[in-house]
């Protein structure tokens, strides 16, 4: 079964959405951002690398990029970063990979001025669902990948509740197999894994134009 993992710093291959570091762009899926940790002055002539990217087929999303208060410059820096690249989506029809640790705020910032926001996929969610809940108004989508092996973990408990149509699965920096991420995703929502494949793929073209096309 080919499953799609939708955000991964695996080895390039047609399945993956790799998560592009540089300008090597690779001949298969890949998503291309200004992620917060290498955020500089200079992240508006970053932004120009990623537009000169913009209208290649293999190029499925911006990102990941997003908020980082752990690790990052102020939160000022990052809000119009995050601002500009989420934009540069909407206007191409692109999904947004997001990023996000200590900055829910600066994300809700965002989403209640900005009138017109991508689809976000909020990769690697592992945070109360209470913090979930709060989103289900905007156009946010929810990658699980390890942490739904974690019993209890706000990952697996999300993944329980989350609309079926807001879900996607990744590995990220995990060495597990994607396989075995769907095969979990399965038991802990009791859908055969042909069946939640389906439905990721379902997911994927209702927020882009590119990629999938079975």
């Amino acid at each position: 079964m080919d499953y799609i993992d939708f955000h991964t710093h695996q080895d390039p291959q047609c399945n993956r959405i790799f998560n592009l570091v540089g300008k090597n762009a690779p001949k298969s899926p890949y998503s291309y951002g200004i992620h917060p940790w290498s955020l500089n002055e200079d992240w508006k002539s970053l932004l120009s690398e990623i537009e000169n990217n913009i209208h290649d087929p293999n190029l499925w999303a911006i990102g990941e990029c997003g908020f980082d208060l752990a690790r990052g410059p102020e939160g000022k820096t990052q809000l119009a970063a995050f601002t500009a690249q989420a934009q540069l989506a909407h206007k191409h029809s692109l999904p947004l990979i997001l990023h996000c640790v200590k900055g829910v705020h600066l994300l809700q910032q965002f989403l209640k001025t900005e009138k017109n926001p991508p689809a976000i996929i909020w990769h690697g969610f592992n945070q109360k669902e209470s913090i979930a809940q709060s989103l289900l108004q905007y156009p946010i989508y929810f990658s699980f990948g390890e942490a739904i092996f974690k019993e209890d973990s706000n990952a697996q408990n999300w993944l329980k509740n989350c609309p079926i149509d807001r879900i996607f699965l990744e590995t990220d920096t995990s060495e597990k197999n994607i396989s075995s991420i769907y095969e979990q995703a399965s038991l802990i929502l009791r859908l055969p894994v042909q069946t939640l494949d389906r439905q990721l793929k379902e997911n994927w073209k209702k927020i882009s134009k590119r990629g999938i096309d079975e």
